[in-house]
């Protein structure tokens, strides 16, 4: 190629991007032009005006025609799938599109986003709720807000709270008055995972008698759950649990006359797994208890050793439950076990472990936040390797039940039945009913009021009826919400025991005090 070829080449490269810098600069120029045509013609939609023959919406395809009516005037027809926007809209407009103008398609590609499965159940799995207290702590944990402490996939929600408390004891004559400080902590720590679930609940409590009689009464609660979402409908459940609390001087078992009452520990352990058949719901558990006493320290400053009261106690639990509708599910239950005593002999000479069976029937209820729980009643027995102890039976009847009548208010009605082996001679154990029942309102949305009342039944056998007992319990309580960080409490209790043979208990407790959480 000559010079002067290249010479006009070069020419002709300049000439074309000069014609292209010069359309370009013409289109700037003209399109607020062509904008505010656009909103002339929005505008006239708006009053009545045609639409133009053909728009198209940004981000598709889908393209307009105008068909015209009876009176005269053209009404957009769609040619695609989704109907475009009432206004006009720009076909040279590439960079902002009008809020209102957008209208969103489904995805194309369903593995664009995953699909929640759950995505409109109205009734979602429930735990069991054999575990009240597990229950509650779930609760609280669904109705925190989104404060906490992140640790990676976890969030921790640390409280703790100091008291000043008066109590008042009356034992037949004998009246006793203490003032005591309690130091109470309390956490929750929950996962925040795509697929299954991690819940943990801890709260105690200690107290130390500033004047009057040292009857101080710690506590300590510890529930810990692994939810494991399995394949084709099955659930798996891993748990663990710590109590700890003193054995109240009015117990049956207590040792009469004791500066302290002995300590009882209680640690747990359980997996389950769950699964759905269609309409029916199987599941089958099990688990391990295991209750441990401290000494109880007598009034001259003795011990006296209560280690012969140490057991276990092992039980395999199926369940089987056919679903009625998502919100109604009757089942059936069976229980088969093992007590387990540490010393094969009590102190008293006899052999306290025992087999056990149980059964029960009943429903569980989930109508979301305004009811759900369950409630069942069974029969169950114990037969103890010492011939010379009776058998023992109950009838059993169990469950929990929240009810929310309206926003702001809710009622924990908790059923309970258990079977307590006794320490005395000759005697198999006694069985306790249990009742309570928690109400709680907002009356304004920085302060709650709490009632609380219960019954507890304990009944023994034969010759032993005479030191069956009746306690009853009432509290009510208020919570002012301070700040986000901070709560105001105060609480009144009442309880009451009576025997059936000898003098009655009853006590009197007030607290007032601060929690900071986080």
């Amino acid at each position: 190629m000559t010079s002067v070829e290249n010479r006009d080449k070069r020419g002709t490269s300049r000439l074309g991007l000069r014609a292209f810098a010069g359309v370009l600069a013409l289109s700037v120029l003209a399109h607020p032009s062509l904008l505010a045509a656009q909103q002339a013609e929005a505008n006239d939609t708006r009053t009545g005006a045609s639409l133009p023959a053909w728009s198209l919406l940004p981000g598709s395809a889908q393209a307009t025609t105008a068909t015209p009516t009876a009176n005269g005037t053209s009404v957009p027809q769609q040619t695609g799938a989704t109907a475009p926007s009432t206004a006009a809209t720009d076909p040279l407009a590439t960079g902002t599109v009008a809020p209102d103008d957008q209208t969103l398609e489904p995805l194309t590609d369903p593995d664009a986003i995953p699909v929640d499965e759950d995505i409109g159940r109205q009734n979602l799995r429930e735990p069991r709720l054999d575990n009240p207290t597990a229950e509650r702590i779930s609760r609280e944990l669904d109705s925190e807000d989104d404060s906490g402490i992140r640790l990676g996939t976890l969030i921790l929600r640390p409280s703790i709270s100091q008291k000043l408390g008066s109590e008042t004891e009356k034992t037949g004559s004998l009246k006793d008055d203490r003032i005591f400080s309690e130091t109470g902590l309390k956490g929750t720590i929950t996962s925040d995972w795509s697929r299954h679930e991690l819940s943990v609940g801890a709260e105690g409590t200690w107290q130390e008698t500033l004047s009057g009689d040292e009857t101080d009464k710690p506590r300590a609660d510890i529930d810990a759950r692994l939810r494991l979402d399995l394949a084709d409908d099955t659930l798996a459940t891993l748990s663990a649990t710590y109590n700890f609390g003193r054995e109240d001087s009015d117990d049956p078992n207590a040792v009469s006359g004791a500066k302290v009452q002995s300590g009882v520990h209680q640690y747990g352990a359980a997996a389950s797994i769950e699964r759905d058949f269609g309409l029916i719901r199987g599941s089958i558990a099990a688990d391990v208890t295991r209750l441990q006493y401290s000494d109880a320290e007598l009034s001259d400053g003795s011990t006296l050793e209560r280690s012969d009261r140490n057991r276990n106690r092992y039980a395999l639990t199926s369940r089987l439950g056919y679903e009625l509708s998502p919100a109604l599910i009757p089942f059936i239950e069976g229980t088969i076990g093992r007590i387990d005593y540490d010393d094969a002999v009590d102190s008293a000479g006899y052999r306290r472990s025992a087999d056990l069976y149980g059964a029960k029937t009943g429903v569980a209820v989930d109508l979301g936040e305004k009811l759900r729980g369950e409630i069942a009643v069974g029969y169950e027995h114990q037969k103890f390797e010492d011939g010379r102890l009776e058998e023992l039976s109950a009838l059993t009847v169990d469950g929990n039940i929240f009810w929310s009548p309206r926003e702001g208010t809710s009622i924990d009605v908790t059923l309970d039945t258990s079977i307590d082996p006794s320490t005395t001679a000759g005697v198999n154990g006694a069985t306790i009913h249990r009742v309570t029942a928690q109400l709680a309102h907002d009356l304004r949305s920085n302060l709650v009021a709490r009632l609380t009342g219960g019954t507890t039944f304990t009944r023994y056998d034969g010759d032993a009826a005479s030191a069956d007992t009746t306690a009853y319990l009432a509290g009510a309580g208020l919570t002012w919400k301070v700040n986000r960080y901070l709560d105001a409490t105060a609480d009144l209790t009442y309880e009451r025991t009576n025997y059936k043979t000898g003098s009655d208990n009853q006590s009197l407790t007030a607290l007032v005090g601060l929690t900071a959480k986080r």
